[in-house]
Order: structure tokens, then sequence, then C-alpha cells
């Protein structure tokens, strides 16, 4: 067993019960990404409670609490702590009913159906047992809260309100999501594991005009499902059928009724890498179609290209991995397994990339044990309900318990090194 993890199993199976109602409080009350006011003042409270150093609005709603133990060396923990503009449809007791409006003025559900709400609950549940057993460790606790990861924003607004003059230089960090998995299970895995992530927004300029004299417009809708066809051919016929590559248009917008041509249409594209140089290539082929398609239309201008959020790669560190891993199959024996890359992007990267040191993400299983495992039998693991669906719902048992007890493992690696060593 992980030192630290068994010396904590006692006390972290008393701690379940309140850190149960912790999260059913979160996903009841789920906030959008720059606006976790509630959700920060939770966790900035709690972590006063329990002896941290604690700074709040740190890049708008951010959270930083340090607890010091002692020499040895400083481990940032990090959780993101914003829902989405999700309807929830979960049937879950707990089930979100929160309404808001977007940023076109639209009331729209709010939902935690991306898990991080059980981050949060996983981050609180590590720096209270951490606090309260410091005979059992020594060195830094850097626990942070991050806001507006699902928009791109959250850790960078952070490192920009100077997180690096601000506070104790981590010699890692550390991070983990809930996933589509068997419950009771963590996948960890070295060098890239979530893609980088570019999301645009491309405007195409034409020539509006009466629907019944198509001869006197440059039309927009044509150009634009011309260019949403000539789109598909950059994986298709531009990527290497060993490298991978997504690029979706998730929104095609243009015109307000069918006798009149519009002058404009609005291309929303999502792309996903697992390499710079095919993020470079996928990136210069878009606007390189883009362009070529407007001018074939005798478009009156070029297009405009404006990006919504961008996702660096999220690549761990192979030191630091290696050792997670060790301190993972100790804990967790055959529950812990080396998994494939995912498609979803993440900023949890930025910090390790400004801050210059070594970070690891891993997975949690989030998915009933029987219903994972008969879907799988079923080759039907797409039919179960994934992050970002309104049917998400990870099964709080054991998944509660093995996220806490992976954070803990995790970060034991370091702060107990000398007792794992022996």
């Amino acid at each position: 067993m992980n030192p630290l993890a068994d010396a904590l199993d006692t006390p972290l199976d008393r701690l379940l019960p309140e850190l149960e109602a912790i999260y059913k409080d979160l996903h009841r009350h789920p906030e959008l990404s720059m606006q976790e006011h509630r959700t920060a003042g939770i966790a900035a409270d709690y972590l006063a409670a329990h002896g941290f150093e604690v700074t709040r609005g740190v890049g708008g709603t951010g959270v930083v609490g340090v607890l010091r133990n002692g020499a040895g060396p400083t481990v940032m923990l990090r959780a993101d702590m914003d829902a989405l503009p999700v309807t929830e449809a979960t049937g879950l007791p707990y089930a979100s009913e929160v309404k808001a409006r977007d940023e076109e003025g639209a009331e729209i559900g709010v939902s935690h159906v991306c898990g991080h709400d059980l981050h949060v609950t996983w981050l609180l549940g590590a720096a209270r047992l951490l606090a309260e057993h410091r005979a059992a460790w020594h060195g830094t606790l850097l626990a942070v809260f991050q806001p507006g990861e699902e928009v791109g924003r959250g850790a960078q607004s952070m490192m920009d309100d100077g997180m690096i003059e601000r506070f104790p230089k981590p010699e890692v960090i550390l991070g983990q999501h809930v996933m589509v998995g068997e419950a009771g299970t963590v996948g960890y895995r070295s060098g890239t594991i979530l893609s980088a992530g570019d999301s645009l927004k491309v405007k195409l300029f034409g020539r509006g005009a009466h629907g019944s004299m198509p001869h006197n417009s440059v039309d927009p809708v044509v150009m634009a499902a011309s260019t949403v066809m000539r789109l598909q051919t950059i994986v298709s016929r531009e990527v290497a059928p060993l490298d991978s590559a997504v690029v979706t248009v998730g929104a095609l917008q243009a015109g307000t009724k069918e006798n009149i041509i519009p002058d404009d249409a609005t291309l929303k594209l999502n792309i996903r890498t697992y390499s710079e140089g095919v993020r470079e290539h996928v990136l210069a082929a878009v606007k390189r179609i883009c362009c070529a398609e407007c001018t074939a239309s005798n478009a009156p201008r070029e297009p405009e290209f404006t990006t919504l959020n961008a996702y660096p790669l999220t690549e761990n560190d192979a030191a630091a991995t290696a050792r997670v891993a060790a301190a993972f199959r100790s804990q967790f024996a055959e529950r812990a397994f080396e998994t494939q890359p995912a498609p979803a992007s993440e900023d949890f990267s930025i910090f390790g990339r400004r801050w210059g040191v070594p970070y690891v993400f891993w997975f949690v299983g989030g998915t009933d044990a029987q219903t994972y495992r008969e879907a799988k039998a079923r080759q039907q693991l797409n039919a179960i309900p994934s992050n970002h669906s309104p049917q998400y719902a990870p099964v709080l048992h054991p998944t509660l318990k093995t996220g806490l007890q992976a954070m803990l493992t995790a970060a034991s690696a370091w702060l107990c090194a000398d007792a794992a060593e022996a």
C-alpha cells in the first residue's frame, strides 16, 4: 500500500458522508465559467477552516490555498469548478434546476455534466485529510480551485494574475478528471493524454439579394456549404493515416427567411489534434480552404477569423508520470492501468507550461462497473452518456473514494518521498 493513503484510509472512510453532502450541494448549484462565486466561496471557507492560507479572487474567481508543513517539496493539486450551459436530464434527486442567461441573453439550463463538482469535492477532501494528518507527510501543499476551464480561460487568467510571483513554485502539478470508465479504476499515461483543442468562428461575406434573383447575389449559404464539405478533406486527405485529427463544423448560421439571400454566413469549428505539427497544418489548411472558397465564389472580401478558445496539448512528464504510476499500482493494483489518449482537451497544462515544472494528469472512471462491462462486451461503449451529455452522471460510489485516494496517492509520491523510498 501507499504509506500516506494507507495511513488515511480509515479517516477517509469517515469523511465520505460529509463529502457526499458537499458534492450533492455543488451539483444542485452549478455556476457557469468565470462566474463560480458560490463554489469558490465554499472552497475558500473550507480551506480556511482547516488551516490553509487562503487567497480568493485569483484570476477572477480562482482560489489558492497554501499549507506549509515543514521542509520538503511543494506539490500543487488542481480542481476546476465551472459548469456547462446544458439542461440536466439525469433524473437524479439532486439534479440541477438552475437557469442562467447566456452571452446573447437567452435563458439556458446550467449543470455539472462534466464532473467538475466531483473534482472540487475530491480536492476539498484531500486538503482536509492532509491538514488533519500532518505527521504523515512533509512539504508544502498548494490547493488550487480553478475557474473557467470549459471556456479555456481559467488557468491562463490565474497565471496572468501573478501566481508565479504570489505563491510557492511547485515541484510538480497534479490533476485528474472523471471520465467514462469502470468506477474504481484509474488510468494514467506518459506523454500526450489529451488533445489540443482549437475553436474558431469564420464569417463568410457575400452579397444579399431577393431569393428570386440569385444572379444579383454572391450567395454565402452556397459558399458556406461548399466550405463545410471541403473542410472534411483536411483529415481524410491531408493528415497522415498514422496521425490523428478531428475537424468538426458544429454550427452554420445564415439568413432569416426563405426568400432572402443573406449578406453573410458564419461557421463555428472545433479542431482536435495530438501533435503541434499536425495542429499547425490543420489550422493553416482551414484558413486556406475558407479563403479559397470565398475566392471561388467571388466574395466581396476575405473571410474573418475569430479564435473562440484554444487549449494546448496535455503532455504528461515521463519521469513524474512514472512516479505517479508506481504509486497507483501500489495502491490500486490491477485497478490502475495505462490508458489511451482522449480526444478531450484541458487548460490544466498551462500551469506547468508557465511555471516550467512537470505535470501529471490522469483519469478516474465514473461509470457503474456492471454497466460498463456489459457495454464493453457488446462493443457499445459509445452508448454510455459521456461528459457534456445531459444524461452524464458519474456513479457516486466508489468514484468519490477512488478519486480521493488517487489524489492522495499521487501527492504522496512527493510529500512522503522518504517513507516511499524506505
